[in-house]
C-alpha cells in the first residue's frame, strides 16, 4: 500500500513542480493553428472527393466517373 501512496505523491509533485504548463495565450495560439490546419485538410479532402467523383448524386461525375464511362 505504501508503494501506491508514494506513487500518487510523486505523480502529484511532478505535475505541480516539474511540468511546464502552457499559458492561456499559448494555448489559444495552438488552438487556432490546429483549427486552421484542420480546415485546410478538410478542404483538400473535399476537393479530392469532388474531383474524383465520390459523390455520384452531384451533376459532376468527377474524373474517375468519366474514365469509367469511357471504359464501359
Amino acid at each position: 500500500m505504501s508503494k501506491i501512496i508514494n506513487y500518487v505523491k510523486d505523480s502529484y509533485d511532478e505535475l505541480i513542480h516539474k511540468v511546464s504548463w502552457p499559458t492561456m495565450s499559448e494555448l489559444n495560439n495552438s488552438t487556432i493553428v490546429v483549427f486552421v490546419a484542420s480546415l485546410i485538410i478538410a478542404l483538400m479532402i473535399f476537393i479530392m472527393d469532388i474531383s474524383c467523383g465520390v459523390h455520384p448524386t452531384l451533376f459532376w461525375k468527377g474524373l474517375l466517373g468519366y474514365l469509367y464511362g469511357m471504359m464501359g
